[in-house]
């Protein structure tokens, strides 16, 4: 694709032109997206991540802006910059070009994940492979384009670069972007650069362009995520697994003892009893409520499809939900369940974590954790303990948090004027305000980031909810991918932030 095509639209378009000129280009579009996929990015192999820093640089460039690397303690960011003469804000977009580790075996298509496939339709419903595809000068809105990365995250790089070129580069605010070759691994390098390259990333307002639209495929905007603690409980028993007929009713349980601990750590309804764990979280406004009300969700739909009779009642919908701090048991492990072992196991571990919102700090909330177990009567270590400590203290457990992964949670309300903005931009574009989410259920890390720069942040989704983000066979539907080169279109015409 050239820099700014010679038919690019002027600023101020509105959807129908953005879409003629998206229709005009689709052929050259999604031979940019193939060539950018088929380069493997997992994080921790260095050498094709740089690959894909250098194409990306070269891509930034075709495309009109003024990129280069800002190299880091690990893997570069890549770095572009477009400045409007005149301008009176800036508006920072951050998107990742790294993506999940692989297993090819596991992948439905000859080639492996990084040889783009394209299906006339979802694999699962047996979409056959369009072998031709790259010589089409329309693709259906329908198809799917299968690949690592083809939602999460390169697809919105190339909507953005599409984008750019459909309004002809016009835009009041100057466009800034950072590509972050880190997010799945925890964006472990991206804070630390703040300090090198903020004269760079200093802006009024933060995209993230990550993660899928809602359900309904309506243009969608979510204005935070939630953050993550993550630990494991270990309960003590005997120091080997003993025979359950000679010592059953003597010796102490692990396995029981911990499934009575975490079963007093809620109540019936799925309501934390932790003290203090909802505390921090002020009651919603009304205005709020509204935006919590006006998400379209299929609750009904979601828990036929879930097989679940009934919700927790923590909230009175889902998306209220999502606005306090979760305890989730995500595994638990003890002795034997398939082979016919009729012991009392030695321990018993459950791996745990925690949702947080803005308002609730990780430290905060592992100490309420561990303060309701010493509370049940144990005694916590942090290591396994030796004999003294197991002959001293009748329930032993060891928690232990996950090293690294931490992340806080980020929220900048609907209603703030950045927000506003965003949204407006959007309304106006598509004629109808978009679904707009308080907050995500998933975690983002970059609320440090956000926080270091203290700038407003809105994330602008464009991709499939159905694209198998994160697992085997991901893919994106190709019209996510031209709806969301007229959502970016939109974001490129936001109004000044600054007067």
């Amino acid at each position: 694709m050239c820099a700014v095509a010679a038919t690019a639209l002027m600023y101020g378009q509105d959807r129908g032109n953005v879409e003629q000129w998206v229709k005009a280009h689709e052929r050259q579009i999604t031979g940019e997206f193939v060539s950018l996929l088929a380069i493997p990015n997992v994080g921790t192999d260095r050498a094709t991540i740089r690959q894909n820093a250098d194409l990306l640089s070269a891509m930034l460039t075709r495309h009109g802006m003024k990129a280069e690397l800002l190299e880091t303690a690990g893997n570069p960011l890549v770095y572009a910059e477009r400045n409007v003469p005149g301008a009176r804000s800036t508006v920072l977009f951050y998107i990742h070009y790294d993506g999940q580790p692989v297993d090819p075996a596991r992948w439905n298509q000859e080639g492996g994940p990084f040889r783009p496939t394209m299906r006339d339709g979802k694999m699962e419903n047996g979409a056959k492979a369009v072998t031709n595809f790259a010589e089409l000068n329309r693709i259906p809105d329908d198809w799917r384009i299968y690949a690592r990365s083809a939602s999460d995250d390169k697809a919105p790089i190339v909507a953005l670069m599409a984008a750019m070129d459909a309004v002809g580069g016009k835009t009041h605010a100057n466009i800034h972007v950072v590509l972050d070759g880190e997010e799945e691994m925890g964006s472990p390098s991206l804070t630390a650069a703040i300090g090198r390259y903020r004269d760079k990333l200093r802006s009024d307002l933060l995209l993230i362009l990550d993660g899928p639209v809602h359900p309904n495929g309506e243009p969608t905007l979510a204005f935070g995520a939630r953050g993550i603690v993550t630990l494991t409980l270990t309960v003590y028993g005997p120091k080997m697994a003993l025979h359950s007929g000679h010592y059953g009713n003597w010796v102490p349980n692990p396995a029981m003892r911990l499934a009575q601990l975490l079963a007093s750590m809620k109540d019936d309804q799925g309501r934390t009893t932790i003290e203090g764990f909802y505390a921090d979280v002020p009651p919603l406004t009304d205005a709020q409520r509204r935006v919590l009300k006006s998400v379209p969700d299929d609750e009904p739909g979601l828990l036929k499809l879930f097989g679940v009779a009934k919700p927790d009642a923590v909230g009175e919908s889902l998306q209220e939900a999502l606005q306090y701090p979760s305890l989730n048991i995500r595994g638990m492990e003890s002795g034997y369940v398939d082979a016919p072992r009729t012991i009392i196991p030695a321990e018993a571990t459950a791996a745990i974590d925690i949702r947080l919102v803005k308002e609730t700090a990780p430290a905060r909330m592992l100490e309420r954790l561990r303060a309701h177990i010493e509370k049940q009567g144990y005694y916590v270590v942090a290591s396994d303990p030796d004999d003294a400590t197991r002959m001293q203290y009748a329930k032993l457990m060891k928690l232990k948090t996950a090293e690294g992964e931490a992340m806080e949670a980020y929220r900048t309300e609907p209603d703030s004027p950045a927000a506003v903005k965003v949204t407006d931009a959007l309304t106006k574009m598509w004629g109808a305000p978009p679904v707009m989410i308080r907050t995500m259920g998933g975690t983002v890390p970059i609320a440090p980031f956000i926080r270091e720069l203290g700038v407003p942040a809105v994330s602008v989704p464009i991709v499939n909810f159905d694209n198998n983000q994160h697992s085997d066979n991901e893919n994106l539907r190709m019209g996510n991918l031209w709806d969301g080169i007229v959502t970016l279109a939109a974001m490129l015409e936001i109004e000044p932030l600054r007067n």
